[in-house]
């Protein structure tokens, strides 16, 4: 019995399917005891103030066909700690990080090549923060070992905007710029494929 039209292509697109295996991305998850973000903040266009977030989760999604990875992270607001009481309790309310409604901060890069890992370069992105998403760009710095994020952090600085995720109080005092940095380090006993 001859195939119609309509079945033939259908039977050939699913003998392909099946035929091309299915490439999965290699997932290496963040170690978080060692991976770290911290930001800085000038008051008065002279003074910073400094703070460290808690704890940094996510992976990192290799795809070694392509020579591209995915950089998530999620970042503790809520363990924000400073230098003083006073400072800490200002940056966790609703004038600055709004913890309370908005405990986590997170970063998802676009795709980038691995190999700018090692070499360093731009990281793009998107930054939610306070419930705002909003892109950014981290710059990546030279690697300082063979196997970085294993052997040595992959540090990346960034800057965004307050006013561009809500937080526009104190103008007059308190600069714009909020300068971000990461250092991450992964577990190389926790790769795995992706179902």
């Amino acid at each position: 019995m001859a195939l119609s039209g309509t079945i033939l292509p259908a039977w050939i697109a699913g003998f392909v399917a099946l035929a091309t295996p299915e490439r999965h991305p290699e997932v290496v998850v963040l170690d978080s005891a060692r991976s770290s973000a911290t930001f800085s903040v000038k008051v008065l266009w002279m003074v910073d103030v400094d703070g460290q977030f808690g704890g940094v989760h996510g992976n990192v999604r290799i795809d070694r066909e392509r020579g591209e990875a995915v950089v998530e992270a999620r970042i503790d607001a809520n363990a924000v700690t400073m230098r003083r009481a006073g400072t800490e309790s200002w940056v966790k309310s609703p004038e600055f990080f709004d913890v309370e409604r908005h405990p986590e901060v997170r970063f998802v890069s676009a795709p980038f090549p691995v190999a700018r890992l090692k070499e360093g370069g731009q990281l793009p992105g998107w930054l939610s923060l306070r419930g705002v998403r909003g892109p950014v760009t981290f710059q990546m710095q030279p690697s300082t070992c063979d196997h970085p994020a294993y052997d040595c952090p992959v540090e990346a600085n960034g800057t965004i905007r307050r006013a561009s995720f809500g937080m526009r109080s104190r103008k007059g005092t308190l600069s714009d710029k909020v300068e971000l940095k990461l250092s991450i380090l992964v577990r190389p006993h926790d790769t795995q494929a992706t179902p």
